[in-house]
């Protein structure tokens, strides 16, 4: 080997590995942190970063964490991804991991999905976020009374209906004094049951046999919904009547559904943490709400039920399963 070939030789080597951190670096890293198991949401929230560019595999990690609904396993998970020096945090689930990403990190960009923000101290106002927070709300708490409306309607005969909240992610007391305002204008006793695991559901739904209770309102919460196989064949086998938040329950044999589209908010999660990956700050993005609902009915369940939907709710709904 010649003096120029060595030369060659020792340049390229020394290339190589800033090569190697400079391709590294093109590739944005995000944290996934969720309360719940893997669940069908991803797909859109992906998609939702492919149409700003950023492609899973290409020019994006993403780390995921699932808390499979152990509550207590978010501040670790939260300390690793800020440990993994993500370039941003998302938190699937409400509340509790986004106050587990907030409690880690004052710096890294965090956008949440779900919750009540400001009333949880998450961020200053919708319109102003200020700090590292912003996201998206599914406003899914403060359809409760409508939802409640909704069943009254659906089940005239029901004189009471109980809501059944997860105690682990509470619902605001000015949200709940708006549901029992709700259950007064329809001239309905309303009685609150409590689940966080799937032995408290079961006991939940045999609570409501043995109080003789007309009907169901599911509280939104990410545990109950993808308990949704297991509350859907309870409330087949016991003939309650249940009003439900998402469209998916609605779809999978659940009697009615009201509430904004999962996917069509989990792709606007994903635009959003693209831009901040192009360097937008949180403090400067709103917090973005819904603009549609969606009212789904099935009427296959309503007949195993032997129950009539009015032409009323038939002529507002966006869906009729038959």
């Amino acid at each position: 080997m010649n003096r120029r070939e060595l030369m060659l030789l020792l340049g390229a080597a020394m290339t190589a590995p800033r090569a190697l951190h400079a391709q590294q670096k093109a590739m944005s890293v995000i944290g996934y942190l969720a309360a719940g198991p893997p669940d069908p949401s991803v797909t859109a929230f992906r998609q939702g970063l492919s149409e700003v560019g950023y492609v899973e595999g290409q020019n994006l990690v993403i780390e995921y964490r699932w808390a499979e609904a152990r509550y207590d396993r978010l501040p670790a998970l939260s300390a690793e991804l800020v440990g993994r020096k993500v370039d941003a945090i998302v938190t699937s689930g409400g509340t509790p991991p986004a106050r587990a990403a907030k409690s880690a990190t004052s710096t890294i960009p965090i956008v949440f999905v779900g919750g009540n923000p400001v009333a949880d101290g998450l961020v200053a106002s919708l319109a102003r976020p200020g700090g590292n927070l912003t996201g998206m709300v599914f406003m899914t708490s403060e359809m409760l009374p409508k939802r409640l409306e909704l069943l009254s309607e659906l089940v005239p005969q029901a004189g009471v209906i109980a809501l059944l909240v997860n105690p682990n992610n509470s619902i605001p007391e000015p949200l709940m004094r708006d549901v029992r305002d709700a259950a007064r204008a329809k001239g309905v006793q309303l009685q609150i049951l409590q689940a966080g695991t799937e032995t408290e559901i079961d006991a939940a739904f045999a609570t409501l046999v043995e109080l003789h209770i007309g009907a169901l309102v599911l509280g939104p919460d990410p545990f109950l919904n993808r308990r949704r196989e297991q509350l859907i064949t309870l409330a087949e086998r016991h003939a309650v009547p249940v009003i439900y938040d998402l469209r998916e329950n609605a779809a999978a044999g659940g009697l009615i559904s009201y509430g904004p589209s999962l996917t069509g908010t989990w792709r606007q999660v994903g635009i959003y943490v693209g831009r901040i990956l192009k360097g937008a700050k949180p403090a400067d993005l709103p917090v973005q709400q819904p603009t549609t609902f969606e009212l789904v009915v099935n009427l296959k369940t309503a007949a195993a039920l032997g129950l009539t939907v009015p032409p009323s709710i038939l002529a507002r709904a966006d869906e009729v399963i038959e």
